[in-house]
């Protein structure tokens, strides 16, 4: 443990929360104090699923885990950092972990619990919000880490632990009686997570919409039933019962999936908001005045919890840990891999690929690591 310290020199990029168009990068004089660490994040992936941090930020509190300047927000990452400095007993410096960052260089945290493992930080702000998030795991005690893997886990781990979480949260509800699971943004990384997993159980028919510029990727990856660009969803039958599972969150899309199928409609999934700029605008906007039932917002952890209480958390683990090695297999495998990994580094970089991301103009076979070293 270091007991002597330095103040040492971070960069944050920053947002505004009613505005994710403006952004700016911010210099912070930061120190650990008693019982904190500093770390230098190294890398982080940075996808459409950190805007939809962004879009929900207030409704769910990710705001909340790194404080930033009025008006402002600091979208969190998930990433791979290095301990600079450490005035805590049981962490020392240079120990590696995996977890939840801002975007930013670097950060202090505050261990709490700490273990082989890792640890949970325990910072007063960060206590009132799910542990999921909270927690930190050292590179070395974790059995699904590969150092030559970092990337995929940066950009799919967290995907897919919600992709699990639904697979799991529909096969536990019978699927509310469906036959047929729908899913908007089909080619996102979460979509696609959650209809490979559906796949393998083979109980329901799996239907993917999407932009037509991504029809064709979406229909390679192999797991979707019948794949139908967004201006076509008024072909499918509208007397097959199916679920909606919405990773777009576009009001339009979800407007025209329940005016479609109405009654056979069996229940509404609000999941992701890669459409962001065409979210809901409130309460009175998220399925009062629509045909079937309303649409509920999908809360990962609230599963966690469930299914930490069923199985225990030590089976929860082991499923999910199966499930990700039959993942990475397609992931993994040359001929039929299909994420092309690009990495950069800089302030520069980290705007110009927020940028794009934000206008949707990232494509479903690439995923982004960065640095604002």
């Amino acid at each position: 443990m270091t007991t002597q310290t330095v103040a040492t020199q971070s960069l944050d990029f920053l947002v505004r929360r009613d505005d994710f168009h403006t952004c700016k990068l911010a210099p912070a004089l930061i120190e650990p104090q008693p019982d904190q660490v500093l770390l230098r994040i190294d890398k982080f992936a940075l996808t459409s699923n950190n805007i939809t941090y962004a879009a929900f930020g207030d409704a769910m509190s990710y705001w909340n885990f790194f404080p930033a300047p009025e008006g402002w927000g600091r979208i969190p990452v998930w990433g791979f950092a290095d301990v600079l400095q450490s005035r805590h007993a049981a962490i020392k410096p240079g120990e590696r972990f995996y977890g939840y960052f801002p975007m930013s260089n670097h950060v202090v945290l505050q261990p709490e619990r700490p273990s082989d493992a890792g640890f949970i930080d325990g910072a007063p702000h960060r206590k009132p919000l799910h542990a999921v998030y909270n927690q930190y795991t050292r590179t070395t005690a974790d059995p699904g880490y590969d150092a030559g893997r970092e990337a995929e886990q940066m950009l799919l781990r967290p995907l897919f632990i919600t992709s699990f979480l639904i697979d799991d949260f529909l096969a536990d509800n019978d699927y509310f009686g469906a036959r047929a699971v729908v899913f908007s943004s089909a080619s996102s990384k979460t979509a696609y997570g959650t209809a490979f997993l559906l796949s393998l159980r083979k109980t329901v028919e799996i239907i993917g919409l999407t932009s037509p510029g991504n029809a064709a990727f979406t229909e390679r990856l192999g797991c979707y039933s019948r794949v139908v660009a967004y201006d076509q969803a008024h072909a499918l039958p509208t007397d097959l019962p199916v679920v909606y599972v919405d990773m777009a969150g576009s009001r339009d899309v979800r407007s025209a999936v329940h005016h479609h199928f109405r009654e056979n409609l069996k229940y509404s999934c609000a999941v992701g908001g890669t459409h962001w700029n065409a979210l809901d605008g409130g309460a009175s906007d998220t399925g009062a005045k629509l045909p079937g039932p309303r649409p509920t917002l999908f809360f990962a952890p609230a599963q966690i919890k469930k299914r930490s209480v069923d199985r225990g958390a030590g089976g929860l683990q082991t499923r999910l840990a199966e499930a990700w090695r039959q993942f990475m297999v397609p992931v993994s495998d040359p001929a039929r891999g299909w994420l092309r990994v690009i990495e950069d580094r800089g302030p520069t970089a980290v705007e110009r690929v927020y940028r794009e991301v934000l206008a949707g103009r990232a494509k479903p076979d690439e995923g982004h690591i960065l640095s604002l070293l």
